[in-house]
């Protein structure tokens, strides 16, 4: 079911949004400018804005030439920080194997086996230990079967405790000129770095040069353009200006001059005969004028005929239309009539046979059905029938 909504179910009164309405104009006043430009005879050249295409293509070279000058100096940039990021990569690597050449010079000199505090309680020699060694073979409680004294055994500890101190300041001699030579190494590769980084700084001062160069180069040939477009713009609209006075001035000359009388006038179009030029074109002759006057009195006579016509026709067509009403009139009358004979003659045939039946029942309630069954005859019946 269809429900009313009354006015005030509908925000009708809303204001129009600022921004739609500013979109709207822009676009209608877009669509003028370039109408004005398209319909403008003596601007256009088949329908095609030769300036708006030419200033499209100056703005596409433009713009690809900042775009190869921004890619150049992206690829600039990409190179240095390769090259930097190669440099941090070869620094850390280096740190890492001198902190762990570090890591492992400590592990073998001051984490040996011996040097723990718990080396005497898995010392493999500690009952060897326990008893002093024999030096010599004159001292007397020592037998063949102590084990104290057996074929090879050192007896010289005092030499060997020479020769291992001896040993042991030639290893840290030798480790102290290792680690000199390793801060003469670190100072060298400091030295590289520095080097390094002073070469980087002076690369990024020369790259950063090359940029602003590259930048003022693209600034000046952006105003060598620009002013060459002005020039080039200036120049154009100077000869349009000659060209619109000169065309003004032809048009003034032919305005006065002009001759509509001839055979060929002035404002027929060379290419096409049928049209004529809207510059130059005063009106029409006489003989057009007639001619025109001519063929609208024919066209006024055919409009007129077609109108009687119609007429005539819709006449026809009123009359089959009452001609078709009177005969459906004749007909519902004729209708009418056969029902009310139906009707009359069915009610005459229902009166005579109600009559039939009537003396149908008569006749056999007082001929028929005059003897009553006695209780004897339902006896003998019942009986006959067991």
């Amino acid at each position: 079911m269809a429900v009313y909504k009354g006015p005030e179910m509908f925000k009708l009164d809303l204001p129009p949004d600022p921004k739609e309405v500013a979109a709207i104009e822009a676009r209608r006043n877009r669509e003028k400018e370039r109408q004005s430009r398209i319909f403008n005879a003596r601007t256009r050249v088949i329908g095609v804005d030769v300036e708006a295409l030419n200033s499209q293509v100056e703005e596409r070279r433009l713009r690809e030439a900042a775009e190869r000058s921004k890619e150049a100096a992206y690829g600039t940039n990409q190179v240095q920080y390769d090259l930097v990021a190669q440099m941090l990569e070869k620094e850390e690597a280096e740190r890492t194997r001198r902190l762990a050449k570090k890591v492992q010079d400590f592990r073998e000199q001051k984490q040996q086996l011996r040097n723990r505090c718990e080396f005497d309680l898995s010392d493999p020699d500690r009952f060897w230990n326990e008893f002093p060694a024999c030096h010599n073979d004159s001292v007397p409680y020592y037998g063949l079967t102590s084990l104290q004294y057996l074929s090879g055994e050192d007896l010289d500890r005092a030499a060997c405790l020479r020769m291992q101190q001896e040993q042991f300041r030639s290893s840290l001699e030798r480790q102290l000129r290792e680690q000199q030579l390793a801060r003469i190494e670190e100072q060298r590769i400091e030295m590289l770095n520095d080097q390094l980084r002073l070469a980087m700084d002076t690369r990024a001062a020369q790259v950063a040069k090359l940029e602003e160069s590259c930048r003022i180069a693209m600034m000046s040939a952006m105003a060598n353009a620009n002013k060459a477009q002005a020039a080039e713009l200036a120049e154009r609209q100077r000869r349009e200006h000659k060209r619109k006075q000169d065309a003004n001035f032809t048009e003034i000359q032919n305005q006065i001059t002009g001759d509509l009388t001839k055979k060929h006038p002035i404002a027929q179009h060379s290419v096409t005969p049928q049209r004529v030029q809207s510059h130059c074109w005063k009106g029409i002759t006489p003989e057009q004028r007639a001619a025109m006057k001519k063929a609208q009195e024919v066209q006024r006579l055919e409009k007129e005929a077609q109108r009687k016509a119609e007429r005539a026709q819709n006449a026809e067509w009123e009359g089959q239309a009452v001609c078709l009403a009177q005969a459906a009139m004749e007909l519902e009358e004729q209708e009418r009539q056969l029902g009310a004979e139906f009707r009359r003659g069915l009610g005459s045939f229902n009166q005579q046979l109600a009559k039939e039946q009537s003396a149908q029942h008569n006749y056999l309630n007082s001929i028929i059905y005059t003897n009553e069954p006695t209780a004897q005859y339902y006896l003998q019946f019942n009986t006959s029938s067991r």
